[in-house]
């Protein structure tokens, strides 16, 4: 893969990273240091990315949390291994448990849409097969920001305004009480700049260290959710959490002109990026904006999700058929569907969610990609007290039509919107890429691999292009800076253009990319209070 690491066709606040012993990119300087850290005193990059994870609990709580979900996909001596810790939904939610409390669909709030939490899990499980420190020093910066306080970045004060604002108008009653108590103890969202301590928070991660995350799921916070659970009229149970171990799977690709893009299988969305690259590799993109290549780009994504949304669910329950949906035959009948006008496909909205990403790489070649999440960015609105664990809403991910391959079953993950990604050529690796974000996340690895494969840019430039989302049917939002001549042509094709105000809805992401003499080149995001750390 060539790029100009001096071509900036877009504005940027930083430049590409370059280093050779090691680097962390995430969304949270303090967070990426954290990682840093790990590597200065001989860890590797799992080390590093583990680090950076429970610091980002910490640090960027508007997004993710100790109550929420991971995947990574990690290369390791030659070889790529994913990780799948998203968590099922509890023994008793079931659509009829809904139904006799009250629901008529999966809320977003409440104890609802809450399953079994994966990332205390999946930091323990990496540590344990790849990590070199000991699992508890890998705990100690998150510890020491919780503990001692750490000044608030301003993407982050931010989203903790709004999150404040908007919680404030719809959760009412002592369930939610503890929420406030954590996370607005004034009233208010913190300014930027403002020192936040998590006591409570500093304790679980202690506990969780010490233990190996067993305190979490079988032991003293455990009981602690159990008994908030059962007081609150909630479905999560400790033998849910007992029962809970996350799931070492086999990552899936695709060629795109020549490079090899790997994702994770379902119940993940990262078949959707897949099945769009497959799409568009068989289509002549002419420019980086050309209304022709964006066109079809977005025609493409459509598509893929028409067939994602359909189908994807957890594998251990339903048929997810991802070798045929892959299939050359069935990428030809579909690419015949991308004509000169805007297609009408069958999936509804897609909602926003919350989520952060890291990237991390060391100088003996161990790479890690890996992503977090609460979803809706602080999740369910519940917090288990004493504990300052946020629980996330999942279980939203569900639907609860009863033919559905993806309706709510005890025991069964949801379709879930975070992937990590990973770029491979031939035997050797290129690096982990991520962009957070919901819905956009299929839509942001689309346009970042795009951006590296077919248009040559450099991983910063790559983050920094303006990016465009579809919404639903045939409306499609554009970010500020993307050509105005080329959002009219589309107009001109039958697409609902808009434009989107602010960045929130676009993602934010980070790479990492190793070149063939061993150089590693990192990239953060714009959109947010991204940096890279690097040795």
């Amino acid at each position: 893969m060539r790029f100009d690491p001096h071509f900036y066709p877009y504005p940027s606040r930083r430049t590409v990273v370059y280093a050779r012993r090691g680097m962390v990119a995430t969304s949270q300087p303090l967070a990426a240091q954290a990682g840093l850290r790990m590597l200065l005193q001989g860890g590797n990059a799992v080390d590093a990315a583990v680090a950076t994870a429970a610091a980002l609990t910490v640090l960027e709580p508007t997004s993710n949390g100790i109550g929420g979900d991971a995947f990574a996909l990690v290369w390791h001596e030659g070889r790529l291994y994913g990780l799948n810790a998203s968590g099922p939904a509890p023994g008793r939610l079931t659509p009829e448990a809904l139904r006799k409390a009250g629901y008529g669909a999966m809320s977003e709030t409440g104890w609802a849409p809450v399953t079994v939490p994966g990332a205390p899990a999946a930091w323990a499980a990496l540590s344990a097969r790849f990590g070199r420190l000991p699992f508890s020093k890998l705990l100690e910066p998150a510890i020491e920001y919780a503990e001692a306080g750490f000044p608030v970045s301003p993407v982050v004060a931010e989203h903790w305004a709004r999150a404040v604002e908007a919680y404030r108008r719809r959760l009412e009653g002592p369930l939610f009480r503890p929420w406030f108590e954590t996370f607005a103890p004034a009233g208010r969202a913190p300014a930027a700049g403002e020192v936040v301590r998590f006591p409570d928070h500093a304790r679980t991660l202690q506990a969780i260290a010490e233990t190996q995350a067993e305190a979490f799921y079988r032991g003293s916070i455990a009981e602690a959710i159990d008994r908030f659970s059962r007081e609150t009229g909630g479905f999560l149970r400790g033998e849910d959490l007992a029962a809970f171990r996350p799931e070492w799977v086999e990552p899936i690709r695709v060629s795109y002109r020549g490079i090899d893009v790997w994702e994770l299988p379902p119940n993940g969305q990262g078949l959707v990026t897949l099945l769009a690259l497959r799409l568009l590799d068989g289509l002549a993109l002419p420019g980086r904006e050309d209304v022709e290549t964006v066109h079809r780009a977005i025609e493409a994504l459509k598509l893929a999700f028409s067939d994602g949304l359909a189908r994807i669910a957890d594998p251990r329950v339903a048929d997810v058929p991802v070798a045929a949906l892959l299939s050359d035959a069935y990428v030809r009948k579909r690419r015949r569907a991308i004509g000169d006008r805007a297609l009408d496909p069958a999936p509804g909205r897609l909602p926003a969610g919350g989520t952060v990403y890291l990237a991390a790489a060391d100088g003996d070649g161990t790479m890690v990609s890996f992503i977090q999440s609460n979803y809706m960015g602080f999740g369910s609105g519940l917090v288990v007290p004493g504990t300052g664990i946020a629980l996330h809403n999942r279980g939203l991910g569900f639907c609860l039509e009863p033919d559905h391959p993806n309706v709510l079953a005890p025991g069964k993950r949801p379709y879930h919107t975070i992937i990590p990604g990973f770029l491979v050529v031939g035997d050797r690796p290129l690096g982990p890429f991520g962009v957070m974000g919901g819905f956009m996340q299929p839509q942001g690895h689309l346009q970042v691999v795009m951006h590296l494969v077919d248009f040559a840019l450099n991983p910063q430039a790559a983050l920094d292009a303006p990016r465009w989302r579809w919404v639903e049917g045939r409306t499609v939002e554009f970010e500020e800076g993307f050509p105005p001549a080329v959002v009219h042509a589309l107009e001109r094709r039958g697409h609902d253009v808009r434009w989107a105000v602010g960045p929130a809805a676009f993602g934010r992401g980070e790479i990492i990319l190793r070149q063939p003499d061993g150089v590693l080149v990192g990239a953060a995001e714009p959109r947010a209070d991204g940096a890279v750390a690097a040795w």
